[in-house]
């Protein structure tokens, strides 16, 4: 069964509430969101496998602990998912950047793919979708299992807002993925959209509407 994981730290709740505000505008909201990613990303990457490796420091030898393995890879959902990458980015910098588009059909709220662009060696690494919002979970859902389609088999999933409907949705479907979720709402509207959430993330974070 996943583990979902709910971010308590007092920043980023803090940073939550501003982006919930109707009257941030896009480029707030842009910095408020890549600094929640910077700070969730720190505390999901808690639980990574360290390695020992053996260095040189101006004054001897010495052990000191690494990432095991591969490092990791950031895999946004476009295009809302894109303004998560730069604060992951800030914590992981050598993290390669691959790329998921769904957009979702507004009569049958289920995703529809049009792009996946995603590092050659990403079935060998610890990859992270992201995507500040998780609603229904379809767009979610359908972009893990393109992941798993290509070899993927280590996977987590960070979003800044979560309804109670999406989160079980990926329990059922995903079960081996982790959750990184910083605040989970009320409930879905009849128009599919988080209550009381935030509005439109892409649009808000794009300033298009």
């Amino acid at each position: 069964m996943s583990k979902v994981t709910i971010m308590e730290h007092p920043l980023i709740q803090h940073k939550i509430g501003w982006i919930r505000r109707s009257d941030t505008g896009s480029k707030d909201f842009r910095t408020l969101i890549s600094e929640i990613a910077m700070l969730m990303c720190y505390e999901a990457t808690r639980d990574l496998e360290l390695k020992d490796a053996e260095i040189t420091t101006p004054i001897c030898k010495t052990m000191v602990k690494e990432l095991k393995g591969k490092k990791l890879a950031v895999v946004p959902i476009l295009r809302a998912g894109l303004g998560m990458v730069d604060g992951m980015l800030a914590m992981i910098p050598s993290a390669k950047v691959g790329h998921v588009g769904l957009y979702r059909n507004e009569e049958t709220l289920e995703p529809v793919e049009y792009y996946c662009k995603l590092p050659k060696d990403c079935d060998e690494r610890e990859v992270f979708v992201v995507d500040p919002m998780l609603a229904t979970g379809g767009s979610c859902s359908a972009a893990i299992q393109m992941l798993k389609d290509k070899g993927v088999k280590k996977i987590h999933f960070m979003c800044i807002i979560a309804a109670v409907e999406g989160i079980e949705r990926m329990k059922k479907e995903h079960p081996d993925v982790d959750m990184y979720i910083g605040a989970v709402d009320e409930h879905l509207n009849e128009n599919g959209y988080i209550v009381p959430g935030l509005g439109d993330a892409g649009d808000r974070i794009f300033g298009t509407k």
